[in-house]
């Protein structure tokens, strides 16, 4: 049985057996049957209650008058996530804005755990960044399909030569298939190598010099989780919008 950090073993408690059973039912079968879930997973859960308990905060302290320290920090994430969802995505972006602001605010809370000392990053786990790169990719493919219907959409795979329809088809097809794999690699590749120097360097020198990979660290963090929610954007913007 691994060492598990108390949160994960206090979810593994309540929760574990449950867990258990239902991957049983799906024909999986976790490695331990007593504590299916990891430090990983018990991050994330950590990262949404955490996430959910700072935005009930700011509703119920929200003051047009005397805003407070957290209205501050929800204003200026919202309103810059909305200015470049507003560049990217264009007109009709509000709708979407709730999303990208969850997404960046989830992928860099999970980075940054990795700079607490022997907390792994849950973003350094393909697991991980895969469980964010579908629900996004099915996010925007959904949101294409509202925007144009149907026919429409599937237009946009086809390409504006109709003759060249069923070579262009499955091409755009498998190429949105591999955004899936690039949103994964690109997030989990990047923080994997982080975490692994810091904690490299933090092994050889314990003091002062591991500093400068803490900086690196926040710095790849911030960009990773930028460079995901900008893809998201794109991508949304890509499905929603429509031919002149």
């Amino acid at each position: 049985m691994p060492e598990y950090l108390f949160f994960t073993r206090w979810l593994n408690l309540i929760f574990g057996g449950l867990v258990t059973a239902v991957m049983q039912m799906l024909g999986l079968h976790p490695a331990h049957p007593g504590a299916p879930i990891d430090d990983r997973t018990a991050l994330e859960i950590l990262v949404t209650l955490g996430l959910i308990a700072f935005f009930v905060l700011v509703r119920l302290t929200l003051s047009v008058e005397k805003p407070a320290p957290p209205q501050h920090l929800a204003e200026m994430i919202y309103e810059g996530i909305g200015g470049l969802a507003e560049q990217i995505i264009g007109h009709g972006y509000e709708r979407f804005q709730a999303f990208v602001t969850c997404i960046f605010l989830f992928v860099l809370l999970n980075n940054l755990l990795g700079l607490i000392p022997g907390i792994p990053a849950p973003t350094s786990a393909p697991m991980v960044t895969l469980g964010i790169a579908v629900p996004t990719f099915l996010y925007y493919n959904y949101q294409g399909l509202r925007a144009q219907g149907l026919v429409g959409y599937i237009k946009q795979f086809a390409g504006p030569i109709w003759w060249m329809a069923w070579l262009l088809l499955p091409i755009e097809i498998i190429s949105h298939l591999a955004r899936i794999m690039s949103l994964t690699i690109r997030l989990y590749a990047n923080m994997f190598a982080s975490d692994m120097l810091t904690l490299g360097f933090f092994s050889l020198f314990p003091i002062g010099i591991p500093a400068i990979f803490l900086g690196l660290h926040v710095f790849v963090s911030v960009i990773q989780a930028f460079v995901f929610t900008l893809l998201a954007m794109i991508y949304l913007s890509l499905a929603v919008a429509h031919e002149h």
